[in-house]
């Protein structure tokens, strides 16, 4: 059995574990994820074989008293070699650490993660219908991620973007779609979130940076769910925009939905540009 643990956030753990569960399942070995064992338990995999707080524990300790060993990929670009047929060699293992990475394998097995990691049916039910309540056919849904708290110092702020920035690149965004009638869902860890502006500023018809018209309308929805239940949302809607985060990427795996990372504060030459989880995932760190 291999054993993965990280100490990351929520999307971080399944990034890291879907490197792992993909290079297990090439090599006919078994996988648990340490972290999914006991915490955040919106998923599938929370309910699936081994996936219990015993086998956390027992796993913990059996790595801490030295019963089996643990291998760490703490380091980029380095030669795994050894480490891999350790990781074959052992009946048990632990692995640990950020830059486990097998992205082609993480590709070809994609479909079991993103399976591994459905929501569970209150989750999905949940946010299936509030969708439902706030849209109508037609419509084109923007998911926003506003990520602040940690991004004050995380990279000496470099992705900590005031509102001005995300409200521009929302105008711009309705700007590129101005036949449309525009639904956007925020969601982020911000609590104080001056809610009013967002809704002042894009309620209504939106003369938008760069466009030739008006948009025929955008509607703005704090969603304010927990955790499990944004990510659910944002991975539903046509189109997703937020900084560079582990949380946007893995919303846009779900259903391959294009995905913006907001990498600069806006202006008004600003152009919104958007990718594929496919491309963009070899390039977080």
């Amino acid at each position: 059995m291999i054993f993965a643990r990280d100490k990351g956030r929520m999307c971080n753990n399944i990034l890291q574990y879907g490197h792992v569960y993909a290079w297990a399942r090439e090599h006919g070995r078994k996988s648990v994820s340490m972290r999914f064992c006991y915490k955040y338990q919106y998923f599938r995999i929370c309910s699936t074989p081994y996936h219990s707080f015993l086998t956390y524990l027992i796993a913990k300790y059996m790595a801490k008293w030295g019963m089996m060993p643990v291998v760490g990929f703490h380091d980029e670009n380095i030669d795994t070699t050894e480490k891999e047929r350790l990781m074959l060699s052992a009946g048990n293992v632990m692995v640990e650490g950020w830059y486990v990475r097998f992205y082609d394998l993480f590709l070809k097995y994609k479909p079991e993660i993103v399976n591994l990691f459905s929501f569970k049916k209150s989750i999905s039910d949940g946010i299936m219908s509030y969708m439902a309540s706030k849209t109508i056919d037609g419509d084109l849904n923007l998911g926003v991620h506003i990520r602040r708290g940690d991004y004050k110092t995380w990279k000496g702020g470099q992705y900590y973007f005031d509102d001005d920035t995300y409200i521009g690149y929302i105008r711009r965004f309705a700007g590129q779609h101005n036949d449309r009638n525009i639904n956007v869902f925020i969601c982020g860890n911000d609590p104080s979130l001056d809610k009013t502006r967002y809704m002042e500023e894009l309620g209504g018809p939106v003369k938008a940076h760069g466009a030739q018209g008006f948009c025929r309308r955008i509607s703005v929805f704090f969603p304010d769910g927990n955790p499990g239940e944004d990510l659910c949302l944002l991975s539903e809607c046509d189109y997703i925009m937020g900084a560079p985060s582990t949380f946007s990427l893995v919303a846009s795996m779900y259903h391959d939905r294009p995905l913006m990372w907001i990498e600069c504060p806006y202006t008004n030459g600003a152009y919104v540009e958007f990718k594929d989880f496919d491309n963009l995932f070899r390039n977080i760190r």
